[in-house]
């Protein structure tokens, strides 16, 4: 399962039910008239499995686990969140190679606008910045970005004015939190060569 990190469109949250230890997250306004029980759908960058649909509404489930490691548990009824459906084979790839498992959160640090564009600092745990390089890639919140800076325990992104309008980023303040999945080739790169030094 592959995801790109292009937002399709952005759902509210209709409704969390505790669902046994997890919840079950009704999203409305998805309208995907084609989705179908049992395919995974990225929310706000965590690979979820639609278990019902409810006319333009998707459900899902998540487990302690997810909302322990994600913004999902953070969530609230109206709350927005970015939606895409995984890749199909023989669809472009827009973005980068996304698998939907969220790494960890950050928060925002800081937001700088220009006019309609905007840069933002994002703050976390400094063991995930390794695989981080200045223009390489970043799923923040489920949307595909291009890093500009990274530092010790940061990094920056400039978003565009579509970007701003088209996704949950536009948003986010200094404090929120946001789901982080770094680039999938620097995790398998980094595994390569720690299994070299053994």
């Amino acid at each position: 399962m592959m995801f790109t990190g292009l937002v399709e469109k952005m759902g509210s949250v209709a409704r969390l039910e505790v669902a046994g230890p997890g919840v079950r997250l009704v999203v409305t306004d998805a309208e995907f008239d084609d989705a179908e029980i049992g395919e995974s759908v990225a929310v706000n960058g965590c690979c979820l499995t639609v278990v019902e649909t409810t006319g333009g509404d998707l459900h899902f489930e998540a487990g302690t686990e997810t909302l322990r490691r994600t913004n999902l548990g953070r969530l609230a009824t109206g709350d927005s969140v970015n939606l895409e459906r995984a890749v199909r084979s023989g669809s472009r790839l827009g973005g980068h190679f996304v698998s939907g498992h969220v790494d960890t959160v950050a928060h925002v640090k800081q937001r700088s606008d220009e006019e309609d564009w905007s840069t933002f600092w994002f703050e976390l745990p400094a063991e995930w910045t390794r695989h981080m390089a200045s223009k390489g890639s970043i799923t923040v919140d489920g949307v595909s970005l291009t890093l500009v800076d990274v530092d010790l325990d940061c990094f920056s992104v400039a978003l565009i004015p579509h970007t701003l309008q088209a996704t949950t980023l536009g948003r986010r303040r200094p404090g929120d939190q946001v789901n982080i999945e770094t680039d999938i080739l620097a995790k398998y790169v980094e595994s390569y060569l720690q299994h070299q030094q053994d």
